[in-house]
């Protein structure tokens, strides 16, 4: 269906004076789905903003708490609890791989000898970035293990730590890495170490098989513009999330995930030391210059001055996300029901606009 969705912006929730995020955010959805939203505050109080719709049948706004799938926002949830496992001694942050997944990154010009947990968190272990053809199983869904050994049949992207290359696969071998150490599977981990711990009742990893949303949530959207027009196909369960597991497959909102960047940077869920490796970046080649990448987590240099933390993330179910936090209290979470690709730059604006424009408190 070919459907016309003007912007008719209009603020949501306390809006407060915050006309400049409003235009920004417009800006945005204009080149984003039907809707787009942006979630933001400080510890004494949060207020949203919206632009466009949710749903292409029945115009509503975003609401910030609907659920849609977080896709890349999953990496730092997955590299918290790597992380707490460093902590807790289990796993050294710069031994090899092959320490703890003998075989499993090997052949094909890999050697799991020479490539670091560090590394594969940072996406600087050349780790492809293509998932090759992975056999399904009889009911559709994919293992971990044999996902990655798809993916591996590509080349590397580049000798380990003399670049840096995104890489899904990376936080698939991360996800397996987990597993292998708590005995238990990857999403358990993190919903018993983080989702449960930190109260984020509309946050889940979902089992295999399962697509579905949790009322309210948000419907996602692919396609393509024709002058003042978008055809728009709801994709929003078009997705097997074993695929992308703990790369991408998660659901959450945008408050859940607001509080879960808070408390990150709040020194909640890791300790200081890890905190500071998880802080510690590397360039991202083709992102723009106030971009970098530590473990898990981009940072967002501020046009106001300091730094916010957090992740993007963009997923063929027709969502596309990011949210930081900033060490002072703030908070923005941003979302589209569309997969936006390339919509970074225009997305970091939305979400620097939108702590800049928020007091500390």
């Amino acid at each position: 269906m070919t459907t016309a969705v003007p912007a008719q912006a209009r603020p949501a929730g306390v809006a407060g004076d915050h006309a400049d995020t409003q235009a920004v955010l417009d800006s945005y959805q204009a080149i984003a789905g039907p809707g787009a939203a942006v979630h933001a505050g400080n510890r004494a109080g949060s207020w949203d903003l919206y632009s466009g719709t949710a749903d292409t049948g029945a115009r509503r706004p975003i609401g910030s708490d609907d659920q849609f799938r977080i896709a890349s926002q999953t990496k730092t949830f997955t590299a918290v609890v790597v992380l707490q496992l460093v902590d807790e001694g289990r796993v050294e942050l710069d031994a090899p791989i092959e320490r703890y997944l003998p075989g499993v990154v090997a052949g094909n010009g890999y050697d799991g000898t020479t490539i670091s947990v560090r590394q594969i968190l940072q996406h600087t272990s050349g780790i492809t970035n293509a998932f090759g053809t992975p056999r399904a199983n009889p009911d559709g869904t994919y293992d971990l293990r044999e996902v990655i050994r798809a993916a591996l049949t590509n080349p590397p992207q580049f000798a380990p730590g003399t670049g840096w290359g995104y890489s899904n696969i990376n936080f698939l071998v991360a996800g397996l890495l987990i597993e292998q150490i708590t005995g238990i599977p990857a999403g358990d981990a993190i919903t018993t170490r983080i989702i449960g711990p930190l109260g984020l009742t509309r946050t889940a990893y979902p089992h295999a098989g399962d697509r579905r949303l949790d009322a309210p949530y948000l419907p996602g959207y692919v396609g393509g513009r024709a002058g003042p027009f978008f055809l728009w196909i709801n994709a929003t369960f078009s997705v097997e999330l074993t695929k992308y597991a703990t790369a991408g497959a998660m659901a959450s909102t945008e408050q859940n995930l607001a509080t879960f960047e808070q408390a990150l940077a709040d020194g909640r869920l890791v300790s200081p030391a890890m905190l500071t490796q998880m802080r510690t970046t590397v360039p991202m080649p083709g992102f723009p210059a106030v971009m970098s990448y530590g473990l898990g987590l981009f940072r967002l240099d501020l046009s106001c001055g300091g730094q916010a933390w957090g992740h993007f993330g963009d997923l063929t179910t027709g969502h596309s996300s990011g949210t930081f936090a900033t060490d002072d209290g703030r908070h923005a979470a941003l979302v589209t029901n569309a997969y936006v690709a390339g919509g970074k730059p225009k997305a970091a604006q939305v979400l620097d606009s939108a702590l800049c424009g928020t007091p500390v408190g």
